[in-house]
């Protein structure tokens, strides 16, 4: 795993704490979720209390020191003496995550300590992933498209969003899913005009858009992809708006490559929706990064900054949504190369009439 005080290119008399789950787990091996990382030029440190203790023994890397706090042995106590016996004078936290209460007790315990802010250099230093992580997101991805392909033979009028959501997420994780890495999004009919909708009672008929965005967590990494599909066939104004969105998707996946701003890859895609005369319809970016967490660096969106580099995982999405009338988003998964792509969502993008 990469060196943090390298990438952030810290003192020695700096540490680093970690406090989110999904850095935790990047650091140091530990899925427990809860718990604190300490990491300084020396020494790397796992406090858990006595729930996880067991889980940090087997998962955490060997060059971390496990200690367990609890009534014998006070966090606040823990953290000062570790703080002191490592000479710190800078304290390197997320910003974005920590609460309050924890940040009051550092405080407490280290008054002549400076802290910085570091959120977002933390949570970058993610953003390339290596191989070992490209093939679990791939693995992850893999079982939704599966899904997909299982689903279609289920859905017909007269099920609900409901039921095709509870299907989609029973396939997953019966084929070696751990969950689901978000709510999943089943919307039909006029309902498809909620990029983030929540599955309903609404019975799936003809002459529905059915639109499904989900993905699973397959040993800690996520995936993510969306379909629309048709029950029934497409009139005329369907087929546009389908066709819209797809030739924005392809548009978008052209020109991603390592070397691109995700503000370009944005405004490529965006182009195609607005010169059709649907662009006031779609309301979000053109994607996100895709790792531990589902939504994480880096950003496809017209105010990135970020230049793609190799190795980089996103999304691309981009949606025409017409409230009352229905809506259209086309998801891929893709890795960043140096000349283009690989996309990790192998599926034809045809419009499925079912």
């Amino acid at each position: 795993m990469k060196n943090i005080f390298e990438e952030l290119k810290l003192s020695n008399e700096t540490a680093v704490l970690i406090c989110s789950p999904y850095n935790m787990k990047y650091f140091s091996g530990f899925s427990g979720g809860e718990g604190y990382v300490i990491i300084t030029k020396e020494n790397k440190y796992l406090l858990v209390d006595s729930r996880y203790t067991g889980i940090a023994k087997e998962e955490a890397y060997k060059d971390f020191l496990i200690f367990e706090f609890g009534l014998n042995y006070p966090l606040a106590d823990m953290l000062k003496n570790i703080l002191l016996e490592n000479q710190i004078k800078n304290l390197v936290f997320e910003d974005d995550f920590i609460s309050v209460k924890v940040f009051n007790m550092f405080k407490n315990i280290a008054d002549n300590i400076e802290f910085c802010p570091m959120s977002d250099d933390i949570n970058k230093i993610r953003m390339i992933k290596s191989d070992e992580e490209l093939e679990l997101i791939a693995k992850a991805e893999q079982i939704g498209v599966d899904a997909f392909k299982h689903i279609l033979s289920y859905i017909k009028p007269g099920v609900s969003e409901k039921d095709i959501s509870a299907e989609l997420e029973y396939f997953m994780k019966k084929n070696g899913a751990e969950k689901t890495s978000f709510d999943t999004i089943v919307l039909s009919g006029e309902r498809t005009a909620l990029p983030h909708g929540v599955p309903g009672d609404r019975i799936i008929k003809n002459g529905d858009f059915l639109l499904m965005d989900y993905g699973c967590v397959y040993n800690g990494y996520c995936s993510d992809m969306t379909r629309t599909i048709m029950i029934g066939k497409a009139d005329k104004k369907q087929k546009e708006i389908y066709n819209t969105v797809l030739n924005a998707q392809m548009t978008g996946l052209n020109v991603l490559k390592a070397g691109i701003g995700g503000f370009s890859a944005d405004k490529a895609a965006r182009d195609v929706i607005d010169e059709a005369g649907y662009g006031d319809y779609f309301g979000h970016s053109l994607g996100h990064g895709v790792g531990l967490q589902i939504h994480e660096l880096p950003n496809l969106s017209p105010k990135s900054d970020i230049i793609l580099e190799e190795n980089m995982i996103v999304s691309c999405e981009p949606g025409i949504y017409i409230y009352g009338y229905g809506g259209v988003r086309i998801e891929d998964l893709v890795c960043v190369k140096k000349d283009g792509i690989r996309n990790l969502t192998n599926l034809s993008k045809e419009l499925i009439e079912i």
